[in-house]
């Protein structure tokens, strides 16, 4: 399941955290499906006629943003290993859930496409892990604050797919949409949970390294 399974009322170590942590990364970066619990939102719609071109090209975005969701759970898991607030990690491994869901329906995609995932996996899982425990170290309210702005440039970005995204690949916008509006709502979630306000530099620095995952992950 997701980031640490119920196991009775047993109180977890940080020992136990990262051991589970670990579990969890090795299951994420794998090749093989992940699991869906809701139904992907591209379900009920037909699949349309898409050029080679096109194809090719829906792929590469598709393949942007799973690595995107793989950092994403990489980020929730940093964080949720390191939160010190019970109902914030029980808010974080909710959103990593709904996240995981997105996971799947990329993976799906880009199986219809006829292509896969990036190869690059375990950089973008570890790279956003480390951010995520990092300011977890902090504290809570710096979690919270690196998940809104991470939210908020996720959001961003799925949005400027749905205007490079072939115009008649009604199933990858169908995706595409519900992951927009879901990670926007996960920002809002961390902004009422109290997240603090990142640092210009901070907010920079974020987008410089998810622009270049995202040029990285269209091609390998």
């Amino acid at each position: 399941m997701v980031i640490i399974p119920p196991m009775d009322d047993r109180q977890f170590t940080p020992l136990d955290r990262l051991l589970a942590g670990i579990d969890y990364a090795l299951r994420t970066v794998n090749s093989a499906p992940t699991r869906v619990a809701r139904p992907n939102p591209a379900a009920d719609i037909e699949e349309t006629s898409l050029t080679v071109e096109e194809k090719a090209h829906a792929a590469g975005l598709m393949r942007v943003n799973h690595a995107g969701e793989i950092a994403a759970q990489g980020l929730y898991q940093g964080h949720a290993v390191l939160a010190r607030d019970p109902s914030i990690e029980d808010q974080m491994k909710n959103a990593a859930d709904e996240e995981l869901d997105h996971l799947a329906w990329c993976e799906q995609r880009l199986d219809e496409l006829d292509s896969g995932p990036s190869a690059l996996r375990p950089i973008w899982y570890g790279g956003a892990f480390a951010i995520g425990a990092v300011s977890g170290v902090l504290g809570d309210r710096w979690s919270l604050g690196f998940i809104e702005e991470t939210e908020r440039q996720v959001s961003e970005h799925l949005t400027s797919h749905l205007d490079l995204l072939p115009e008649n690949d009604l199933r990858s916008r169908a995706i595409v949409t519900r992951m927009r509006d879901e990670e926007e709502e996960h920002g809002a979630n961390a902004n009422e949970a109290g997240a603090a306000a990142l640092p210009m530099p901070v907010r920079a620095l974020m987008r410089a390294v998810a622009k270049f995952m995202t040029g990285t992950a269209y091609r390998v």
